[in-house]
């Protein structure tokens, strides 16, 4: 099994909680990763799970070894049971690991039975840090970082996206709740991946779909809630010019957008008009996914102005701000550090950082010139425990 970076911080928080919830996309590894901590095991979407556990329940409650309650949300009646079992024993801590994929279904039994018992860690696809001893770097941007969608055996790409997609068209999402039948989901997840890293504007989506602003945006809400997008909103500075105060929308992981505009490999990648906003969506989530994996507590954004000024990434640490600007070339120049420059200033970040593919990164604590491997190094350096 792939180490992942996310362990240490379940961990931590199982010896500071009596429960944690580890949430995350399908097929991202949440399962592998919980059953590694030898636990007992209850997958909830199966019925005879979910009365293997109603009639071991007072075992269970008693024993001494983690509980691992996989999918959770699919069975609601779990939830009273365990804030009863935790308040009999409130320092009794490191009792619970709960899994799920559909975020908004799950946190709603959590606030209203778990609030305050319980601590939250979310699980991306696999990481580039994670990988780097298996795949390439360009392997990971092609397929995305899904175990079993290509990084780590090519051919399983993309045929493999396909049926993740379908499956999640034709039986998940609406088993989670989404009103529109498969076809039209069909139809908007392909028109989301064609303005992946493009300002959102539901009314267009929706008048392609005969679909009100307000339906595309609900739609949205369970893709989001899937952990399919990341709706990154916009920095809100106060400052003398006027602010685009609309989320930018990315596919959170690159092999599904690229299966889904027909993307078969690295060639056809790089011919693609939009493959600017591809590395883009790839270096932010590689990014805040490895921020969310080490546990860092921060916010994410982008920033753009009416007229063009714009960076691709700010992070609030809350201490400090950082600009983070994107390019796809071997060769930034001085021009493309200079318009990062006056934008961080703009917005008064005190670090700022231009990603591209350059192979010699330059530059100091403040203000570099980093290649996404560098990058990953700068953070991990800075952020990991063992740093801190």
């Amino acid at each position: 099994m792939l180490a992942r970076l996310a362990l240490q911080q379940i961990l931590d928080r199982l010896s500071l909680y009596p429960a944690v919830a580890l949430v995350g996309p399908r097929q991202s590894g949440k399962t592998t990763l919980a059953q590694s901590l030898k636990g007992t095991y209850y997958d909830l979407e199966q019925e005879p799970e979910r009365l293997r556990l109603d009639l071991e329940w007072d075992t269970v409650v008693s024993d001494r070894r983690l509980v691992v309650l996989d999918e959770a949300q699919a069975w609601p009646e779990v939830f009273s049971r365990l804030r009863g079992a935790i308040d009999q024993d409130r320092k009794r801590y490191g009792r619970f690991l709960i899994l799920g994929s559909v975020s908004p279904s799950l946190m709603v039994h959590v606030s209203e039975s778990l609030a305050g018992r319980l601590a939250l860690i979310e699980l991306t696809p696999l990481l580039w840090t994670e990988l780097k001893a298996q795949a390439s770097l360009e392997r990971l941007w092609l397929c995305g970082g899904f175990p079993d969608g290509g990084v780590l055996d090519v051919k399983y790409y993309p045929q493999w996206q396909s049926d993740y997609l379908t499956l999640l068209v034709q039986r998940d999402l609406p088993n989670w709740g989404l009103p529109a039948g498969p076809q039209t989901t069909d139809r908007l997840l392909r028109m989301l991946a064609a303005v992946h890293g493009q300002i959102w504007n539901a009314a267009q989506i929706g008048k392609s779909l005969g679909l009100t602003y307000h339906t595309v945006n609900s739609y949205l809400d369970y893709f989001v809630g899937a952990f399919l997008i990341r709706r990154l909103q916009p920095y809100q500075a106060n400052i003398r010019k006027r602010l685009v105060k609309r989320p930018k929308l990315y596919w959170r992981d690159s092999g599904l957008v690229h299966a889904l505009l027909n993307v078969t490999d690295r060639r056809s990648l790089l011919s693609q008009p939009w493959v600017g906003a591809s590395w883009e969506g790839f270096v932010i989530e590689q990014t805040i996914g490895l921020l969310k994996s080490l546990g860092v507590p921060h916010e994410a954004y982008h920033f753009r102005t009416s007229d063009q000024h714009e960076v691709d990434l700010v992070l609030d640490f809350g201490s400090e701000l950082w600009a983070i600007e994107v390019k796809l070339t071997a060769s930034p120049g001085p021009g493309d550090m200079g318009r990062l420059d006056r934008v961080a200033e703009m917005i008064g970040a005190s670090k700022r950082f231009l990603i591209s593919q350059t192979s010699k990164p330059t530059g100091g604590e403040n203000r570099a010139s980093y290649n996404m491997e560098s990058f990953v190094e700068r953070l991990l350096d800075r952020f990991s425990p063992l740093a801190m």
